[in-house]
């Protein structure tokens, strides 16, 4: 068995780091390896490192940096440490300092032998006693009399591959698959020895899998543990409970992770074909388009409401009788409608695609939303692009899928982005211009509406919005709003917001109007449901719906529905999606028409509130 000793000598120690951050600490020990002639090409190796940097930091946190590469630019299998007594922004995931650098450099072609040595550097570097004892050595020598004393006392063990009932079972891969895969599984197995808790834990790393989990052992298994950012074979998980986090999460929140499986507090895997992870969407336990969708939503989102407010302020710069802005209000207007506003899809696109296919599915996603927002293909045209490209992507990973494995480093650079762009370019180019004829038949329609099936319609969204209170009813008008939104119909988004603002405001209104039909507990949530539906936050009136559904909910609705027919009633339009009261100055029109809102909104609160008072019984002490 190799030695840890054997890869770190004195000529690879540097115990007075000079830089006092991340780039700077690189460049010193990449020095320092080069000077040692463990390298054939320090440039290289030094890309290979900012490559793996550029994925997530390998700062792990608690005064640790991992830097590692796996190249062929490293002549010689090697470990490099660095000692910063003081301290150095290594961008650690904890947020402090970085004291001790390890920094481990493996050859192509390194063999089975060199690479659990290197793991179990990562092991020994969890233990406290470890990091003290460098910290206050004074030689290199001291250096590696400590970890050679640490490596005797720490006989490697072996996870015993014996099925056991009702086990544990966790998988864990990082991209390199040399620190952090084996740091997340020793983590987790020391957490479940000391909580007692039979586990086992297959690791995902360069040398391949190993202690693999066995078809039986998942059957009888109670959960599932996934640490990983790389993909992993899902489909053997198929009808299991499933927690899927990051592989730092399985070094930091071991014991967050152990009770969660103990509880089974994750959702049943359901599967995907695809039999690798996060490439059919399974990021965190959820899955479907509906999780893609609101991952386009939500980060299109900030571009809607940050430009949309910056356009609602441009016409306060507008001289009312001829029209005219001042150049302030050109340049508020250029900045929101012509930048944000036109970023709205694209963002959108991409999203969705890197959703589904992970980061090679977001330049295709992208430049097919470009093609639709150049061609006014619109909201409809941005999900059909994203969900085309994530899902081309997924295919095209299919394809390239037997590549030799020296090909591995290209296709995330060069294979998938021009295939991707390519074909999806390729489709969009014919599929836009049906898209915006469709398109724009919406944004006709909801313009030649009259009043009264404007007041329809506004009853409809309100509604939607209390029926489940963030849940999938609510999200879709939601996204019903923000789609018409994005092409200048900004009538929905103030009925949305008003109906979504109406349930905790109710609730609200009732705890204070109907003391005696709500306990101590519920008056005091109704305090804060005041501040939570101002804030345009309906899920503030989830408790109440969860203890009393039958009433809550019809009342919720009926509330809601008013607020919104109300609003599109008074012909209202609000450019901000989000924001409640502090975003009213953003509605269309003259000043007055933030009074036509209120009145909307305070109708719909009494109904709610009213409703629920009639409804509800008093609380027997």
């Amino acid at each position: 068995m190799m030695k840890i000793t054997e890869l770190l000598t004195k000529s690879t120690i540097n115990l007075n780091l000079q830089s006092k951050e991340k780039q700077g600490t690189i460049d010193e020990m990449v020095t320092l390896l080069d000077r040692a002639g463990k390298l054939n090409d320090s440039k290289a190796y030094r890309e290979a490192i900012q490559a793996r940097e550029n994925q997530t930091t390998t700062g792990i946190g608690e005064g640790v940096a991992i830097p590692h590469a796996k190249t062929k630019a490293v002549k010689e299998p090697a470990i490099a440490f660095g000692r910063s007594v003081e301290g150095l922004d290594y961008e650690s995931l904890d947020g402090q300092p970085a004291h001790l650098v390890f920094m481990i450099a493996a050859t192509e072609g390194a063999n089975d032998t060199h690479l659990k040595a290197l793991s179990r550097l990562s092991v020994l570097l969890l233990k406290e006693e470890v990091k003290q004892g460098l910290l206050e050595a004074k030689t290199e020598e001291d250096v590696i009399a400590l970890i050679s004393s640490f490596e005797e006392e720490e006989a490697e063990e072996e996870q015993s591959t014996g099925e056991v009932q009702g086990q544990i079972l966790a998988v864990t891969a990082c991209p390199t698959g040399i620190a952090h895969t084996y740091m997340a599984a020793d983590a987790l197995k020391n957490k479940a020895k000391e909580m007692n808790v039979p586990i086992k834990v297959e690791t995902n790393g360069s040398d391949g899998a190993k202690n693999v989990l066995t078809a039986e052992e998942i059957e009888n298994a109670v959960a599932i543990i996934v640490a990983a950012d790389t993909n992993v074979e899902m489909e053997r998980f198929k009808g299991k409970r499933v927690i899927e986090v990051p592989v730092t999460d399985g070094i930091r929140k071991t014991e967050t992770l152990i009770n969660r499986a103990l509880k089974q507090d994750a959702p049943v895997y359901q599967g995907s074909g695809s039999g690798e992870k996060k490439e059919e969407g399974q990021a965190k336990g959820r899955s479907g388009v509906y999780k893609h969708l609101m991952n386009g939503v939500s980060n299109m989102l900030p571009f809607i409401v940050g430009g949309g407010i910056l356009i609602a302020l441009s016409f306060m710069f507008e001289d009312q009788i001829t029209g005219e802005r001042s150049p302030i209000g050109d340049i508020l207007s250029y900045i929101g409608g012509d930048n944000a506003f036109a970023l709205i899809i694209p963002v959108l696109a991409a999203f969705i695609a890197m959703s589904i296919a992970d980061r090679p599915g977001f330049a295709p996603g992208m430049v097919g939303g470009l093609m639709v927002a150049s061609s006014n293909a619109g909201f409809l045209g941005g999900i059909i692009a994203g969900f085309l490209a994530g899902y081309l992507v997924l295919g095209l990973k299919r394809v390239f899928a037997n590549l030799p494995q020296v090909f591995n480093g290209l296709k995330p650079v060069l294979i998938y982005p021009f295939f991707g762009i390519l074909i999806t370019g390729l489709i969009m180019y014919w599929a836009v211009q049906p898209l915006s004829a469709i398109n724009q038949g919406v944004i006709d329609w909801l313009g030649g509406l009259g009043t009264g099936n404007l007041a329809l319609l506004g009853l409809l969204l309100g509604g939607m919005m209390a029926i489940d209170m963030g849940g999938p009813i609510n999200k879709a008008a939601y996204a019903f709003a923000l789609a018409v939104a994005a092409d200048g119909q900004f009538g929905p988004q103030a009925a949305v917001m008003a109906g979504g603002m109406v349930p905790p405001l109710g609730m609200a209104l009732a705890t204070t109007l109907f003391r005696k039909k709500f306990n101590d507990q519920e008056r005091k949530t109704g305090v804060s449901a005041y501040f939570l539906g101002a804030f345009f936050i309906t899920e503030g009136a989830i408790p109440f719906a969860a203890a009393d559904p039958l009433r809550v909910i019809p009342a919720a609705v009926a509330g809601s529905a008013v607020a919104g027919g109300l609003t599109l009633w008074f012909d209202l339009a609000l450019r901000a999606p989000h924001g409640g009261i502090f975003v009213f100055p953003t509605l269309e029109g003259a000043a007055i028409n933030m009074l036509f809102y209120l009145i909307a909104i305070v109708a719909g609160t009494v109904v709610t509130a009213i409703t629920v008072g009639l409804l509800k019984k008093p609380v027997v002490a």
